[in-house]
């Protein structure tokens, strides 16, 4: 197996990491897979900060850490580059700025009781999203799929997710806990290592487990942050959470209200665990948003902080750099099936929104849906547009068509 490839030569300034970081929070749409692809056009095809390979190393170790994956792998990216100081200051820039618009959609959510009128923005920015996402694996694929035994997992782990509904997250480690044990050829010795691989998914399961006296910010903190240490997979598991615990649990919150939250951390750029920030704000106001914030974004930095170290010696270990390659070709799997299930959602008509969809309006925008996400394949594939700028001409498309 071969290693991780070294640090960059070149070094990447606090201003270059800050500018990248603060921009991708304010367009990236489309949830973590969409993040990560995003990351991938910008960090590994534009600036050349790391190989394919070391990105995929990033993507497939945030596996393994409780916390919000997209997130995760920023953080990874500015300590690869900078250490400690650019890991904060990656994972600040990338949450902060999202962080800001989502309390304001907060604000005028509950001072109205409505939510502004995004859509035909976000069904502009949808094809674009399913064109980086689809991109990124086309790039992604040939580093990770290197051998037919990668394809035959590959296929295995589509498998899985699709036709038996396996959440994504176990099938990437059950990926690569097989192949690692494959390549290791089934040595016993070595069994011992992942024993611990199912703790996790347990202490998923008890996360919820006790019952706050008082919805104030200090109890919204303690909350966030017991969440944002088990929360495994994507920050979509965070909404079951929240709908058994403050919910139906602590009746912090209503079902619309959620429902509410939810949107608003839909049609915000940036992590989708922002939506934290909303639940924060409608039980206790700013100071509420803030600490529902701070807690569920905090074990992600000191986890990555404290694991990064650990992966270039995993690559230098045959048996653990089999089970991070076993990992990527689960992502791999993973992010076509999102790409899948995103086309069905982005090409829709732009009159289904409201359900108007009908003559002429129906047929114009589902084509015009069809056009923004072939010709951003085009644009990223031959002539390497930079990703922001063709998802502002999907907002702008969208809203033009509307």
């Amino acid at each position: 197996m071969t290693a991780t490839p070294p640090v960059p030569p070149r070094r990447v300034s606090y201003t270059a990491l800050a500018r990248l970081f603060l921009r991708m929070s304010l367009v990236a749409f489309g949830g973590p897979v969409a993040h990560v692809a995003m990351g991938e056009d910008e960090i590994v095809t534009r600036r050349g900060w790391l190989s394919r390979e070391h990105y995929l190393d990033l993507i497939a170790a945030v596996n393994l850490i409780p916390g919000p994956n997209s997130t995760e792998v920023m953080i990874h990216v500015g300590y690869v580059l900078r250490g400690i100081p650019g890991a904060i200051l990656s994972g600040f820039c990338f949450i902060f700025p999202a962080f800001l618009l989502t309390l304001a959609l907060a604000v005028i959510y509950v001072a109205t009781g409505a939510l502004p009128a995004v859509e035909a923005a976000l069904w502009g920015i949808k094809p674009v999203i399913v064109a980086i996402i689809l991109v990124a694996g086309y790039r992604l694929a040939p580093t990770a799929l290197k051998t037919r035994l990668h394809l035959l997992m590959f296929a295995a782990a589509l498998i899985s997710i699709v036709a038996l509904d396996i959440p994504e997250v176990i099938v990437m480690l059950a990926t690569g806990v097989i192949y690692a044990l494959i390549a290791a050829r089934l040595n016993p010795n070595i069994l011992a290592l992942f024993a611990i691989v199912p703790v996790p998914l347990i202490v998923q399961a008890a996360a919820a487990a006790g019952e706050a006296v008082r919805a104030g910010a200090l109890d919204l903190f303690w909350y966030f942050l017991k969440i944002g240490s088990v929360l495994f997979g994507t920050g979509y598991v965070l909404f079951a959470y929240i709908q058994g615990d403050l919910v139906n649990t602590f009746g912090w919150l209503t079902s619309t209200q959620l429902l509410d939250a939810i949107a608003i951390g839909q049609f915000t750029p940036g992590p989708v665990s922002t939506t934290a920030a909303v639940v924060g704000y409608l039980v206790d106001g700013v100071p509420g948003a803030v600490a529902a914030t701070i807690g569920i974004f905090l074990p992600s930095f000191v986890l990555v902080i404290l694991t990064a170290p650990l992966i270039p010696r995993m690559r230098r270990s045959p048996f653990l750099s089999a089970f991070l390659s076993g990992i990527n070709v689960g992502v791999i799997a993973a992010i076509l099936v999102t790409v899948v299930n995103l086309a069905m959602e982005a090409l829709r008509p732009l009159g289904a929104l409201d359900g108007s969809a009908a003559g002429g309006t129906f047929d114009l925008s589902s084509g015009v849906a069809v056009a923004l996400a072939v010709g951003s394949m085009a644009a990223l594939l031959r002539w390497r547009v930079n990703a922001t700028l063709l998802i502002l001409i999907g907002a702008g498309v969208g809203l033009a068509l509307r």
